[in-house]
């Protein structure tokens, strides 16, 4: 979602007056719907700044990454509330109901997730809060990539943004195939939002497949985009950006192929680079 702006342009020494179309950036509160004691509980979990726009794609994957669902039948229903309101006619509100109540801290999730676009643990108490428990490190066996398809990744990347291409102020994430085709891809202005939104559809949809496949992702990788490649059990992350120092550690921890500053001239390699076949 887009909206067009007056603008002044300068070029050469010249401004040109034009129109821009500039990313639509609007709150979303994720609410959880679940019995205790056999009664209906509703709980603000989460505020985030979202472009929107595959809504319910977002709560599953954020519901699903940070450990609050194992899996998606765990989610009974997904639906909007709230008035419609905002300059875009927007419901802002979306409550998942959900029937696992099994170590459900309330309180502890009011606390660690307040979020916005631009970095989406920024409402996490500290470290140990940050990290979702998980005992198992990837299989470095797979997936093989071929390095020309890692090359390719940013034009797949780009190609696949509908927004990127009418504003240049958005971020996307994109599963590929050890083919280079592209299985899905989601976009947003928050870059953990696109991550989530693409988890959440690719795993409702049966579309996920760690063996054959790796993530692509504009700009750069943090701690938290690595955490959610964890959670998903994808083997290789590759992005346009550089990675954190933090998600460069978990990366090695759980045995991901990080890779950066990705083009079409080369990348690096920050860890486990036996996954990456090379052309020669």
């Amino acid at each position: 979602m887009d909206i067009k702006y007056n603008i002044s342009k300068l070029k050469n020494s010249k401004i040109e007056e034009l129109k821009d179309s500039v990313s639509v950036e609007e709150p979303l509160e994720m609410r959880l719907k679940y019995k205790k004691n056999n009664k209906w509980e509703i709980n603000n979990i989460s505020i985030t700044m979202r472009t929107p726009g595959n809504d319910e794609d977002l709560i599953r994957g954020f519901l699903y990454n940070e450990k609050i669902i194992e899996n998606m039948s765990e989610i009974d229903a997904i639906e909007h509330k709230g008035d419609v309101s905002g300059d875009y006619n927007l419901q802002n509100i979306i409550e998942a109901t959900i029937n696992k109540t099994n170590n459900l801290d309330i309180g502890k999730l009011k606390r660690n997730f307040v979020t916005n676009s631009s970095c989406g643990v920024c409402g996490k108490t500290s470290l140990e809060s940050i990290e979702v428990i998980q005992t198992k490190k990837m299989d470095l066996s797979y997936p093989q990539i071929k390095e020309e398809i890692i090359l390719q990744s940013p034009k797949l990347l780009v190609n696949q943004q509908s927004e990127f291409a009418k504003t240049g102020g958005i971020h996307a994430s994109a599963l590929i195939d050890e083919n280079g085709k592209i299985i899905a891809t989601r976009e947003d202005v928050g870059r953990h939002n696109a991550l989530d939104k693409l988890t959440g559809y690719t795993i409702t949809n049966n579309l996920l497949n760690p063996k054959k496949q790796f993530i692509a992702c504009s700009g750069r990788l943090n701690f938290e985009l690595v955490q959610k490649g964890v959670m998903a059990k994808i083997g290789v992350m590759a992005g346009v950006g550089a990675p954190t120092s933090l998600a460069i550690d978990l990366a090695k921890r759980f045995d991901i192929t990080l890779l950066g500053f990705v083009k079409e001239s080369g990348f690096n390699i920050y860890c486990n680079k036996n996954r990456i076949k090379l052309s020669s």
